[in-house]
């Protein structure tokens, strides 16, 4: 038997379509409804049609209407921590080793028990990953989340603006954003959202000083040219203290190659004869290390290491690794409380939030280790 559709009532077409309005952001809290009058003319409807549709509107709270003024978007109230919905983008998890740990530190945080948390974060390789971040952020306007919680994409081609986009969409749908370890602009840039992460000028600051106050003088500097903000910041961190320490500053203008170009990185190291790197990550430390130990220098005996991050391997390589220790679980933490002090405070400025970090000796610096 032929089913027939039943037609939609036509006040329920004006209510779908105004509160599309309201819930997408084009009618915003406070925005003028418009007049009864401009409706009808809008939809081809009767007054009492427009004006069952506004009451319904009222009825679930989305509107209010002012005496001699009109009816007027209700801002929405804030949810009940037991009602918080977060969204948690962190596109580059599969190969970043601190994220994992670092959501675990949001996810496990006390303040985060009565809330629920959407997942999204590296289902693709490569520049999928853009793709797949975008559609995962689309999910979040379309679920109304309450917050969501980013960590902006590395190493993205260069105009691939999908950083940008991500959190302009959020704004756009009224969404608060906290920021994960670095920032969406390049560093010194700075951007309105709330940032939970570490100082991390001043963690390049201090694995250089400590470098140097082992007996390093010729210190160099790996991390990629075109790298995330935090890498950036390392470096300036690296290049100040070069400057305040009085080191030799004629490795501040030759980066160390990639560790894997033997050929490029040993040419190197017989024309610039550094005594010591400091390295913007552990992975890059561990790579170069397994380079120089290939073209037989010694560590720490002809080349001082350094990283940052203490990621678990650190301790397990061929020469234990010396580095600087993100407390990622306690970054998580401080993002959650960072986020409901964002719902309840909105019009607050923006926060740089930075946990402290803690220098790990090992024997990669040739410091003395007590026994």
């Amino acid at each position: 038997m032929q089913r027939t559709a039943l037609a939609v009532p036509k006040y329920q077409v004006v209510f779908d379509a105004l509160r599309r309005d309201i819930e997408s952001g084009r009618l915003a809290a406070g925005d003028r409804v418009p007049s009864e009058a401009e409706l009808v003319e809008r939809f081809g409807s009767s007054r009492i049609t427009v004006g069952r549709a506004v009451r319904d509107l009222q009825q679930q709270g989305l509107v209010e209407r002012r005496v001699g003024a009109g009816t007027f978007v209700r801002a929405p109230a804030v949810a009940r921590a037991s009602e918080c919905t977060f969204g948690v983008l962190v596109p580059d998890l599969p190969d970043i080793e601190i994220f994992e740990p670092l959501v675990q530190g949001l996810l496990s945080a006390p303040d985060a028990q009565p809330h629920a948390f959407l997942w999204g974060g590296g289902e693709s390789a490569g520049t999928g990953r853009s793709a797949a971040a975008w559609a995962r952020v689309q999910q979040y306007v379309a679920r109304r989340v309450d917050g969501v919680f980013f960590a902006p994409l590395e190493g993205l081609a260069a105009g691939d603006d999908t950083n940008i986009r991500i959190v302009t969409a959020l704004d756009e749908a009224r969404i608060p954003v906290v920021l994960l370890d670095r920032s969406v602009y390049p560093y010194p840039k700075r951007g309105p959202y709330d940032l939970v992460g570490i100082d991390n000028r001043r963690v390049g600051f201090a694995i250089t000083e400590h470098l140097v106050s082992v007996g390093a003088r010729r210190v160099a500097f790996l991390g990629a040219a075109s790298a995330a903000s935090t890498i950036t910041a390392r470096k300036a961190g690296y290049r100040e203290a070069i400057d305040v320490l009085g080191a030799d500053a004629a490795l501040v203008q030759a980066p160390v190659p990639s560790p894997a170009d033997r050929a490029a990185l040993s040419a190197y190291l017989d024309a610039w004869a550094p005594d010591a790197v400091v390295c913007a990550h552990d992975r890059g430390a561990a790579q170069l290390m397994h380079a120089l130990l290939a073209l037989g220098r010694r560590i720490p005996e002809d080349i001082r290491l350094a990283g940052v991050d203490d990621v678990e391997y650190a301790g397990w390589l061929p020469v234990p690794l010396t580095t600087i220790r993100q407390p990622v679980q306690q970054i998580g933490q401080a993002a959650v409380a960072a986020m409901l002090e964002r719902r309840a405070h909105p019009e607050r400025p923006a926060r740089d939030i930075f946990v402290q970090c803690t220098l790990v000796v090992r024997a990669s610096c040739g410091a003395r280790i007590p026994a």
